[in-house]
């Protein structure tokens, strides 16, 4: 993992496996499928549900900088303390996590590569037992939305020639051929189909088979073939931001691209929005 171009933002099974019990790091599992934690998680893991923990409960947007104080300070997280995320469907959500923890100014961050698929190929223990950390004060910063774009920025943006959209859902999504991802109805928009002069690079052209990411030379051929390279003003969405967070992950942590956006409303907000330009 040294290649990348900040490796510390990775930690392979081993380096889990090692620092099962220790007190400064704390490891944080983020699924898909909010029933996995209870299946088995690894030793020492607490659990965030998406649809709950970081959610606001009124408007469609996330938790605030008094919210996630509360959050960390429950399990047990100092301002020192190494957080590992990872989770199903190659770290979708750890993903996410991740951008939205950095967000918040949190230094010490880290994705377990290969995230549960990789631990669970290689037999390492789960456990179902629920730990307990005592309550800390963590201090948050005011969340830095540099890396977060808005439906506005976006539709200001679309004739800027510098530049790159990038749809990072499956081409018959990108296409219109599918209105939502396949058995997700209830994440689904009023139209089909992808945002003007959007390129579509699925985000899961950057894994391999086990769940890790490919390697500095493959994701650099999979972006720059599109003619999304590091000179470029980047935004990535998907459908409600979580897949587009693994492609902003992949760009700004592996290949070290500097100006990259995540449109978190992604398609179930444009695809609604009364006259929002679309392609097909």
């Amino acid at each position: 993992m040294s290649e990348y171009a900040h490796p510390e933002a990775l930690v392979d099974t081993n380096w889990v496996a090692d620092h099962l019990n220790d007190p400064n790091v704390r490891l944080i599992e983020a699924d898909e499928d909010v029933l996995l934690y209870e299946v088995g998680h690894i030793p020492g893991a607490v659990k965030l549900d998406w649809h709950v923990d970081v959610q606001n409960p009124l408007s469609r947007d996330f938790i605030d900088q008094e919210g996630l104080e509360k959050l960390f300070s429950k399990w047990g997280i100092t301002n020192d303390t190494t957080i590992v995320l990872y989770g199903d469907r190659n770290n979708w959500y750890a993903a996410y996590s991740y951008w939205l923890f950095t967000q918040f100014g949190h230094k010490n961050l880290k994705l377990l590569n290969g995230g549960r698929t990789k631990w669970e190929a290689e037999g390492r223990p789960y456990t179902k037992e629920v730990p307990h950390y005592g309550p800390t004060t963590y201090h948050a910063q005011p969340a830095d939305e540099s890396i977060r774009a808005f439906r506005d920025q976006v539709m200001a943006e679309l004739k800027n020639p510098e530049l790159r959209l990038i749809d990072v859902r499956s081409p018959q999504e990108y296409s219109g051929e599918l209105l939502h991802m396949v058995n997700y109805p209830q994440e689904g928009a009023q139209r089909a189909g992808h945002i003007p002069g959007a390129k579509n690079i699925p985000w899961a052209v950057s894994a391999n088979a086990d769940g890790t990411f490919k390697s500095t030379s493959e994701l650099r051929d999979i972006y720059g073939n599109k003619d999304v390279t590091p000179d470029r003003q980047v935004i990535t969405y998907c459908r409600i931001g979580e897949r587009s967070a693994h492609t902003w992950f992949v760009l700004t942590r592996l290949l070290g691209y500097e100006n990259v956006r995540n449109y978190d409303g992604s398609w179930t907000e444009w695809g609604s929005l009364v006259r929002s330009p679309i392609e097909r």
